[in-house]
Formats: C-alpha cells, sequence, structure tokens
C-alpha cells in the first residue's frame, strides 16, 4: 500500500497589524483551539470545498494510506512566531520520515513569521533536505507571494484561479492529480515562473472581471487544452512589506521548459501591459455613501474593504458604522465587527435589555498612525448566540464558521452583529445565525472587498465599496514600506518588468 502525508499550513500575514497571531489561532476550522492532526482533522476537512479535501479523495482513490500529521489554518493577522514554523516542520518531516511516496501540502503562500519572509519557502526546503527525492505537490492561495525557494522545493503547484476563492478544492486536484501522473511515469513535470513587481490592489485582482479575467482566461485553456500540465497566475498579498511581493506566475509542464516559457511570457507581459489598471481608487466615505443612498431597491450592500479581518483587519474601525447612523440611513444590518467586551455586557444584560455600548475602537494601529474610538451606540438586545454554522457558500463549502459568542443590538434603524472573533463574512450564515435575513434589508453592511461574492452577491441588486479607515486600506502611501523590493509599481512610476521568464533547473 502507498503512503501518502498531507498537512494544512495556512496563514496571511498583513505585516503592518498589530494584531497577535499564537499558536492557539491555527484551529481555524476546527472545534479545538490551534492546531489539529489525524482524524480530528480528517474530519474536519474531508468533503468541503477545500484543496486538502482533494489530496483526501485522491488517496482515497489510490488506495493509500493517509498521514494527516497537521492542519494550522489562522484568520489573517500579524506575523506569528517562528516557533509555528518549526511546530508545523517538525511534525510533518516526522510523518514523512515514517515512509511516504508523496507529500500533498495546503499552503496559503502569503506567510511572514518574525524571522523569515519565506516560511512556506523554508518548510519546502527542511523537508527536502530530509527527504530529498520526495515527490511533493502544493495548492497555494490566490494571494501568494511566490520566492525561488518556494518553487525549487516542490514538484507541483497550482493555486486558485478565483477570487472570492471558490476553486479551492479543484485547485488541490490540479496539483494532485498531476502528481499522481508523475508516480504512474506518463508526466515528468518541470516549472517555470516569473515575479512581476507590482504591488496589485486586492479590489482590482479578481479573475473574475478585468484587468485579470482574460489573462488567467488564457491560463485555464491553455491547461484545458493540454497544451500546459498546470497554469495559475497569482494576485499577490501587497499588505506584505517583503522582497518576494508581486504578481506571480507559474507554469507546469511535461518536461517542456520552452513551450512553459513561451506561455508564461505571453502570461506576464499582458499583465504587465495593464499595470496601471491593477490600481484601485479610493474616494471619501460620504461621496460613496451619497452614491448608496441615490440607487433603487435594495438589498444595497455597503463593503467596508479598509478593515477586513481576512487580510488582518481588525474589524473594529467604527468609522463607516458611524457615518451610516449620522447619515439616517434605516433598515441595515451591519457587521459583524469584533468586540468581546460589548458581546460580554450583552450577554450579562441578557435578551430584550437596553444597553449602552462603547462599540469597538479597542486597537490601535501604530504602522499607519490610526488610534482606535469607540462608538457609543445603544439599542436593545435582540439575540444572544454560540456564533456556530456550517457554510453553504460556493467557498470554503462544509466547514464550520466559529465566531464565538455573538450578540446583536437592534438600534431600531440597524441592527448590529458582535462577535468575540474576527470574521470576514463571506456568507450570509453570520446573520442567519443570529436570526437576521439580509436579503431582506435595504443596506447590508460588511467588512469585506472581494469574498462576500461568494455569498451574498446572490442576493444583493447594489455593491458599493466603501474605503473605510484601517490596516486593509487600499491607500498604499499610508504604509511605512521599509523591506519590499524597489523599484515596484504603483510606488515607482518607472519599476521595470524584469522579463524575461524564469525556469527551475
Amino acid at each position: 500500500m502507498k503512503r501518502f502525508v498531507t498537512a494544512v499550513f495556512k496563514h496571511e500575514t498583513n505585516t503592518f497589524s498589530p494584531l497577535p497571531t499564537p499558536l492557539s489561532a491555527f484551529g481555524r476550522y476546527n472545534p479545538q483551539s490551534g492546531p489539529t492532526s489525524g482524524e480530528t482533522a480528517l474530519r474536519a476537512y474531508r468533503g468541503t470545498s477545500t484543496p486538502v479535501a482533494a489530496f483526501i479523495d485522491i488517496a482515497d482513490e489510490q488506495g493509500a494510506e493517509l498521514a494527516f500529521p497537521i492542519a494550522a489554518d489562522a484568520v489573517p493577522s500579524g506575523c506569528p512566531d517562528d516557533s509555528l514554523l518549526d511546530h508545523a516542520a517538525d511534525r510533518i518531516i516526522e510523518s514523512v520520515s515514517a515512509g511516504c511516496d508523496a507529500l500533498f501540502l495546503d499552503l496559503h503562500g502569503g506567510m511572514v513569521t518574525r524571522g523569515f519572509d519565506d516560511p512556506e519557502g523554508e518548510l519546502l526546503e527542511r523537508i527536502r533536505g530530509a527527504a530529498p527525492d520526495l515527490p511533493i505537490a502544493v495548492s497555494f492561495d490566490f494571494h501568494t507571494n511566490l520566492s525561488r525557494k518556494t518553487v525549487d522545493n516542490a514538484t507541483v503547484i497550482t493555486a486558485y484561479r478565483t477570487y472570492p476563492h471558490v476553486d479551492m478544492y479543484e485547485s488541490g486536484r490540479r496539483a494532485g492529480d498531476t502528481l499522481v501522473r508523475a508516480l504512474a511515469g506518463e508526466v515528468n513535470p518541470v516549472m517555470v515562473w516569473h515575479s512581476l513587481p507590482m504591488l496589485t490592489h486586492l479590489n482590482r485582482q479578481t479573475p473574475s472581471r478585468q484587468p485579470m479575467k482574460d489573462i488567467m482566461d488564457r491560463a485555464i485553456a491553455a491547461e484545458a487544452s493540454g497544451e500546459v500540465l498546470n497554469a495559475t497566475l497569482l494576485g499577490c498579498f501587497p499588505l506584505a512589506d517583503i522582497p518576494f511581493v508581486g504578481l506571480h506566475g507559474i507554469v507546469v509542464t511535461d518536461d517542456d521548459f520552452a513551450g512553459g516559457t513561451a506561455l508564461l511570457d505571453e502570461l506576464m507581459t499582458m499583465a504587465w501591459e495593464r499595470r496601471a489598471e491593477f490600481v484601485f481608487e479610493s474616494e471619501p466615505v460620504e461621496r460613496s455613501l451619497a452614491h448608496a443612498r441615490s440607487l433603487g431597491d435594495g438589498p444595497i450592500l455597503l463593503a467596508d474593504h479598509g478593515d477586513v479581518a481576512g487580510s488582518g483587519g481588525s474589524t473594529d474601525v467604527m468609522a463607516v458604522l458611524e457615518a451610516v447612523l449620522r447619515e439616517g440611513f434605516e433598515d441595515v444590518c451591519a457587521g459583524p465587527f469584533w468586540d468581546p467586551e460589548s458581546v460580554a455586557r450583552m450577554v450579562e444584560a441578557g435578551v430584550g435589555a437596553t444597553v449602552t455600548l462603547q462599540l469597538g475602537g479597542k486597537t490601535n494601529f501604530p504602522a499607519i498612525g490610526l488610534a482606535g474610538r469607540p462608538l457609543e451606540i445603544s439599542g436593545r438586545v435582540r439575540r444572544i448566540t454560540d456564533g456556530r454554522f456550517t457554510v453553504t457558500a460556493p467557498m470554503n463549502t462544509g466547514t464550520s464558521a466559529n465566531l464565538g459568542r455573538c450578540a446583536v443590538l437592534d438600534t431600531g434603524r440597524v441592527e448590529v452583529v458582535v462577535s468575540e472573533d474576527r470574521h470576514e463574512p463571506f456568507d450570509t450564515g453570520c446573520f442567519t445565525h443570529a436570526g437576521i435575513d439580509p436579503a431582506r434589508k435595504r443596506y447590508v453592511l460588511i467588512k469585506s472587498r472581494q469574498h462576500f461574492r461568494a455569498g451574498f452577491e446572490p442576493i444583493i441588486r447594489h455593491v458599493v465599496m466603501v474605503s473605510g479607515p484601517g490596516i486593509t486600506s487600499s491607500d498604499y502611501g499610508i504604509y511605512p514600506w521599509e523591506r519590499v523590493r524597489r523599484p515596484i509599481y504603483p510606488l515607482d512610476l518607472d519599476a521595470p518588468a524584469n522579463l524575461p521568464v524564469r525556469p527551475n533547473r
């Protein structure tokens, strides 16, 4: 019997965020605190729309024993300690050393620890040092910052080709199937890759719309036709002050460097020629809200993208909610906002009680000179929940969401969901589990930039992007860049493309 090993090791690190990331944070999709493993991990991920679920299915199809030494996944935040990398590497290497025919890794690619700009590359290098000939397949997030160390120590690399990420399972399947073909001697995977010096804006990356759409479509068509084994564009995670940040492309071919290089050069040239289109222009919050007021029937979704949990934000910056209340918006649901203290106050008061809260504003952001400022708000406690629901949206389908305890504050005009844990709303369950139907509201205020489209797009009529303040702002001029490679666009308008592409030989 073959023996496969799989593992999950994921964190999107906003290097400007002050939010701590302890080991206990890495239990995102399981009921325990911190990383899990073995049968517990298998139960948490089997049948979900995640890359590791595809690896589990592949092992079943191959009749292979599957070891699962670690599943570690945390909500984006600041830099974790280096001990996290040691913890994951030790467990994976121990499992590989017990006998392994192939390793299948579900990684993010946007992680930065306190001492490592490229912990995924360091992880792969350590594994490769322990098992020099081991076939390794990796599925990465679309927001990967790719390095040569990463490419040189993997056999096959794929990544999500959607944002919101509704093809995570497919990404795992693509990487895993190519590796299985390699194990059978059908193909000899080789990879070519390139990194463009571009700090693309997260609001302008999505492959569902231009300027990325037909670039990614070309990559998808090349893979589907058999022109190459795998082809992916990586939009990058731009809120990382590291040398590897940039828009990346990676192509896997069957022992054909020339063919892969030609395709990758085509894709990278297309992206570079459109570099100005990857820049998002912010506008004042008041102007965005005035536009929202002018629209027709709801629901109208107000996407506050300056303070997004999914990019390392605190979700406790109250500026946009304060403006919504000040401007007299009615029939609104809003949240979830992160404030454990306010949740405790409402739980203590009980359902039906009238309370006045100092909501949010508990986090300071010294990197951008933004101080936390609570919002005084009064209302009735409408509902208290445990914050748990099963995701039904096409992103992370089947996983268990856990917002910690939640409480709903009803001001009369706005129903505000407050949670003990940070959460980016990509599934309407963050409201419906608390008895709120966002499809029946005129306005839905959430902190998200793209992932909301996975679960909310079917029920909303209009989207208004609101450039609220916070550590996930699209205004790159506010960040104290020190280590990012220079020149880089758009910080440096004369940045060169650095073509031609690079093979890993």
